[in-house]
């Protein structure tokens, strides 16, 4: 087993602690994502899931409208559709984001809403395709929106355009853009 895979299984293991240890960080919702690079000299896909645990709070209130917050913790699996140069055409991540929604009531039908959030990510490797980050380590900041709808707002479908990057830190940091699509369904 190599140090890489030794902190990436210390990555999991952190952030199913995180998510299960505290009856704060109760599973309210789920869903699955898929995702594209927008990467010049790049392609790779991206599948996952997510969990999520609900703040339950109501900042800014304007008649339907509220701000909220979650945590998010996933794990995803990038294939690139090309070997490329460095060797590696799949790698796995698993991360957790603090991420603030501003919505509609999910009990008024359909909610949309739109997001932000920034987050860490642990990479089984910091090279795939023709990308070297230098790091199995990365920030992703994303933007994003969509709509929850069925009976109080059960399920959900969100775009978000993602930036993963090592912020620097790493010898190299040539960062990757993602387009996400994910299905979600809360508790």
């Amino acid at each position: 087993m190599t140090l890489k895979s030794v902190r990436f299984l210390l990555c999991v293991t952190l952030l199913g602690g995180v998510v299960t240890s505290s009856q704060a960080f109760s599973i309210d919702g789920a869903a699955f994502e898929f995702g594209a690079s927008q990467s010049t000299g790049s392609s790779i896909d991206r599948y996952g899931a997510v969990a999520t645990s609900d703040w339950n709070v109501r900042w800014l209130p304007l008649g339907d409208w509220y701000l909220d917050g979650f945590w998010e913790g996933g794990f995803d699996v990038w294939h690139a559709n090309t070997r490329g140069t460095t060797g590696n055409d799949t790698i796995a991540t698993v991360h957790v984001a603090p991420m603030l929604r501003y919505q509609r009531d999910p009990k008024c039908g359909l909610a949309p809403f739109i997001e932000v959030g920034v987050g860490a990510y642990g990479l089984t490797d910091s090279k795939i395709q023709n990308k070297n980050f230098s790091l199995d380590f990365a920030f992703g900041d994303s933007i994003g929106g969509g709509v929850r709808f069925g009976d109080e707002g059960r399920f959900e479908l969100l775009y978000r355009f993602q930036h993963l990057s090592n912020a620097g830190l790493g010898d190299r940091n040539p960062g990757i853009n993602f387009h996400v699509i994910e299905l979600g369904f809360h508790f």
